[in-house]
C-alpha cells in the first residue's frame, strides 16, 4: 500500500512540475522579458495579469497548490535518494544529483520571491510595476541571489522535463532519451536566456 501510494504521489509530482508548473514558469518569465522593451511594456503587461478574472483562483489552484506540493514532496524526494557518482559518474547520474540540488535551491528562491513580490504587494506595501524589481535587483547581493535562483529553476524544468517523459512513457528507447537529452538542453538554454537577460535589464538597463 505504501508503494502504491509513493508510486502515485511521484506521478502526481512529475506532471505537476511540468502542468501546470513548467507552463506558469514560462509565462511568467515572457512578461517579466517584456522588460527589455521599457518599463511601460513590462508595466502594461504585469498589470494585464494582474487583472484576468478569477486571478486569485488561478493563483490558489494553477500556481500556489501545485507548487507547494511539488515543492514539499520534492524535498523528501531530495533526502532520501541515493546519489552514486562517486561510483558511477554517467551523466545520468550527475543530473539526478542536480535536479535535487537545484530542486532546494529554487524552492528557497520561489518562496523568497513570493514573499518579496506577491506577499509584499498583496499586503499593500509596494505595487507591481518595473521600479519594484529594477530597486531590488540594483542591490548586487540579490542580483546574484536572483541569477542563481532562475538558473536553478530553468535547469530543474529543463532536466525535469526529461525525466517526465521517461516517467511517463513517452521516451522509451535509448536514441529517444538521447534526444531528449538534446531537447532539455535547449530548453535550459533559452528559457535561461530569457530569464538571466530580463535580470540584467531591471538592474542594469541593458
Amino acid at each position: 500500500m505504501a508503494g502504491n501510494r509513493d508510486y502515485i504521489n511521484r506521478r502526481i509530482h512529475s506532471l505537476l512540475g511540468v502542468i501546470p508548473i513548467g507552463l506558469f514558469l514560462i509565462q511568467h518569465l515572457t512578461v517579466n522579458f517584456f522588460a527589455t522593451r521599457g518599463p511601460e511594456a513590462f508595466n502594461a503587461a504585469a498589470h494585464f495579469m494582474e487583472s484576468l478574472p478569477y486571478r486569485y483562483v488561478l493563483e490558489l489552484f494553477v500556481i500556489f497548490l501545485p507548487i507547494l506540493f511539488h515543492g514539499i514532496y520534492g524535498v523528501y524526494i531530495a533526502f532520501t535518494a541515493k546519489h552514486n557518482v562517486s561510483n558511477y559518474g554517467y551523466f545520468r547520474n550527475w543530473m539526478f544529483m542536480l535536479q535535487r540540488y537545484t530542486g532546494v535551491i529554487t524552492l528557497i528562491f520561489i518562496a523568497w520571491h513570493v514573499w518579496e513580490t506577491r506577499i509584499a504587494i498583496g499586503l499593500g506595501w509596494v505595487d507591481l510595476n518595473y521600479q519594484l524589481m529594477e530597486n531590488i535587483l540594483t542591490n548586487p547581493f540579490f542580483f546574484w541571489f536572483y541569477v542563481v535562483g532562475v538558473v536553478s529553476t530553468t535547469f530543474h524544468f529543463a532536466n525535469g522535463l526529461w525525466s517526465f517523459f521517461v516517467s511517463w512513457g513517452i521516451t522509451m528507447t535509448p536514441r529517444s532519451q538521447r534526444i531528449m537529452t538534446y531537447v532539455s538542453i535547449i530548453v535550459f538554454l533559452a528559457v535561461s536566456y530569457v530569464g538571466v537577460r530580463t535580470l540584467f535589464t531591471f538592474a542594469y538597463g541593458i
